[in-house]
C-alpha cells in the first residue's frame, strides 16, 4: 500500500470513527452517559492515546533513521564517483575512455538501484554486473607510463572499490515498508479514540471542523511513516538527479 493510500484510508477511517461516536451519542439514553461512565471511558481513551502517540513517534524516528541511512549511502556513492573521475582526469588523456564509460554507465546504475528499491521486496540476488566492475576492468587495462600515473591508478582503483562497497551496502540495506497488520491495528486504535471523542460532544460546525483538522493531522503522521520507509519509491524519495549531475560532460 502506497503512502498516499495509507493517508486516505486513515483519514476516512478516523472521520468514520468520529461520526460513529456522534451517532451513538444521539441514540444512547442519557443515563448511559453518566459521570462514572464518562470518567472510565476517558481514562481508557487517555491510556490508548498515550500508547498511540508513543508508537507513532517511535515509528517516525525509525523510518527517518532508515531514510537518512540510505540517503547517506547515496551521497557517498556520488562522492566516490566524483573522486574517481577527478583521479582519472589527473591521469591524463589515456583515461578519457574510462571517464566516458563512467558517464554512460552511471545513469544505467542509477536506474538499476531504483528498479531494485521500487519493488516491495527484492526477489533477485545481487549480481556483479555493476558500475564498479565495469570501471575496475577499464582502469585495470590502463598502462601507467610513470610513477605519478601508477599512483593515480592505484588511488582510482581504491575509489572504485569504495563505489562497489557502497553499492553493496545500498543493496543490503533494503527498504522496510510498514507492515499492513501494524497499520490496521494503529488505525483501529485511532478510530476508537475518535469515536470516544464524538461520544461526548454535541455536534456542531466547530466540532466537525476540529475533527477534520485532527484527522488530517494524524493521517499525515501515518503518511510520513509510510513514505520515509521507502526512500526510493515514495513521494519524498531521494532525488536521483543528484547523482546524474555529479559528472560534468567531457569536452
Amino acid at each position: 500500500m502506497t503512502s498516499v493510500w495509507i493517508f486516505l484510508v486513515s483519514f476516512a477511517a478516523i472521520l468514520a470513527g468520529g461520526a460513529i461516536g456522534m451517532g451513538l451519542r444521539a441514540r444512547l439514553p442519557r443515563e448511559h452517559l453518566n459521570a462514572e461512565t464518562r470518567e472510565m471511558i476517558r481514562l481508557g481513551t487517555s491510556l490508548l492515546a498515550t500508547l498511540v502517540a508513543v508508537l507513532i513517534s517511535l515509528t517516525i524516528a525509525s523510518a527517518k533513521s532508515s531514510y537518512d541511512t540510505q540517503d547517506a549511502h547515496f551521497r557517498q556513492l556520488a562522492a566516490y564517483i566524483a573522486e574517481a573521475d577527478q583521479l582519472l582526469a589527473q591521469y591524463g588523456p589515456d583515461a578519457t575512455g574510462v571517464r566516458q564509460l563512467m558517464r554512460e554507465a552511471v545513469p544505467a546504475a542509477i536506474d538499476r538501484i531504483w528498479h531494485e528499491k521500487e519493488a516491495a521486496k527484492q526477489d533477485t540476488a545481487f549480481t556483479p554486473r555493476s558500475l564498479a566492475e565495469q570501471l575496475y576492468t577499464a582502469i585495470d587495462a590502463l598502462s601507467p607510463k610513470n610513477d605519478a600515473q601508477r599512483g593515480l591508478k592505484t588511488r582510482a582503483e581504491q575509489a572504485v572499490a569504495d563505489i562497489a562497497r557502497t553499492r553493496l551496502l545500498m543493496f543490503a540495506d533494503g527498504d522496510t515498508p510498514v507492515l499492513t497488520p501494524f497499520l490496521l491495528i494503529l488505525i483501529f486504535w485511532l478510530v476508537v479514540i475518535f469515536a470516544t471523542l464524538g461520544l461526548f460532544v454535541e455536534r456542531s460546525r466547530v466540532v466537525i471542523a476540529a475533527l477534520l483538522v485532527l484527522a488530517f493531522s494524524i493521517s499525515t503522521a501515518l503518511f510520513l511513516i509510510a513514505d520515509l520507509s521507502r526512500p526510493f519509491a515514495g513521494v519524498m524519495q531521494i532525488p536521483r538527479e543528484q547523482l546524474k549531475h555529479t559528472l560534468v560532460p567531457l569536452n
